[in-house]
């Protein structure tokens, strides 16, 4: 286990390593079913062998058999495997901005959408994409999420899997190219050992009952959670004032987009779901394996991953700024579909700022413009 410590800001827990090691606030935190931290602290029950989010609906287990991670890959690297009430695929994904260093900020993204796969390798050809070397790229893992690259890697593809196969009637063999595994039958291998039964056995009664198999091209729906507030009038605003209308355009509240990859086109629709804190994101592509690539970019255009009730609230402490959050809270900086580039930031600004710029100047001009 590594040595390195780190404080969660938000949190004010203590990290070491895999491990949050301030049990007591941890165990509060899902006594009392705290949602703000969902996506934040995960618990491995150690009598179950099962790791859960902080809203999960079962009876709160022992103290003793508590142990506490700061992401769901940690969790499952120390052999833990997710809860099938709580759905831990359905989290809303850690805000990188929250201290994590710009070399994980920027891998994250990349491992989304698909550049890394099983072998260490692919390790080392990432960190060569990002200017550091392979050893140092798995240090800062360890340092700020507890885990491997790989086993980072290898979460989010069963956690994508599982995500496909209790929302959508995808066939197995689909679920498994979509999610980035090299064979079905490695796909069976993996959930079987975790979840000790095979995938089809995962699938929710209804939906074995809902219909037959659909593919990609028919459309695939899944729901992405985000923490709320969400000022989704101000999202459909900004997005609407730069839209090219031959690519994408708002229709009742939905943003649409035609979109196209490695010469195949598809379009993909983002809906609002209020009540559940949470989107709907509508794909139809022909090619499977383009399923986590396209999901990622469609979070970071409708930049779920923000921490928004944080940011709002340091931004606040400006005077000139106060007014314009209490009056939109949850006003969100929309991303850019093709690069990973914020709407509204000035180049000159350092990374680490650019964030907090990105929010500021998105309530200036909405500000303006009302």
């Amino acid at each position: 286990m590594s040595e390195n410590r780190q404080r969660d800001p938000a949190g004010g827990v203590m990290i070491h390593g895999m491990e949050i090691l301030d049990r007591e606030a941890c165990y509060r935190v899902f006594q009392t079913h705290d949602a703000r931290f969902d996506g934040r602290i995960f618990v491995g029950v150690t009598s179950t062998r099962i790791y859960c989010r902080p809203i999960c609906p079962a009876r709160t287990p022992k103290f003793e058999n508590c142990r506490y991670f700061a992401s769901a890959a940690a969790a499952q690297e120390a052999g833990f495997r997710p809860c099938l009430r709580c759905r831990p695929e359905t989290a809303p994904e850690l805000a990188f901005w929250r201290g994590s260093s710009n070399t994980v900020s920027r891998a994250m993204k990349l491992i989304a959408e698909g550049a890394l796969d099983e072998s260490e390798a692919g390790v080392e050809a990432l960190a060569e994409r990002l200017g550091v070397g392979g050893r140092q790229l798995r240090r800062l893992f360890q340092q700020h999420l507890g885990a491997s690259p790989i086993a980072v890697a290898q979460t989010r593809r069963v956690l994508f899997a599982k995500h496909l196969i209790h929302d959508t009637q995808l066939p197995m063999t689909e679920v498994a190219l979509s999610a980035g595994f090299g064979s079905v039958r490695r796909f069976n291998e993996i959930f079987l050992t975790m979840f000790g039964r095979p995938p089809s056995a995962l699938r929710r009664a209804q939906r074995k009952k809902g219909g037959p198999d659909t593919s990609a091209r028919d459309g695939v729906t899944l729901r992405l959670s985000y923490r709320p507030p969400y000022d989704w009038p101000g999202m459909l605003d900004a997005l609407g004032t730069r839209a090219n209308k031959r690519l994408e355009w708002i229709e009742a509240g939905v943003w649409h987009r035609k979109i196209e990859l490695d010469g195949k086109r598809g379009s993909v629709a983002v809906a609002h779901l209020a009540e559940r804190n949470a989107v709907a994101v509508t794909i139809r592509f022909p090619e499977v394996r383009a399923l986590p690539a396209i999901v990622a970019r469609a979070k970071r255009v409708f930049d779920l991953g923000a921490d928004i009730a944080t940011i709002g609230s340091h931004l606040a402490q400006d005077p000139k700024l106060a007014p314009l959050i209490a009056k939109r809270p949850g006003l969100r900086a929309p991303g850019e579909w093709d690069r990973e580039t914020v709407a509204s930031i000035d180049a000159n600004v350092p990374p680490a700022w650019r964030p907090w710029h990105a929010y500021a100047a998105q309530h200036l001009r909405m500000a303006n413009h009302g």
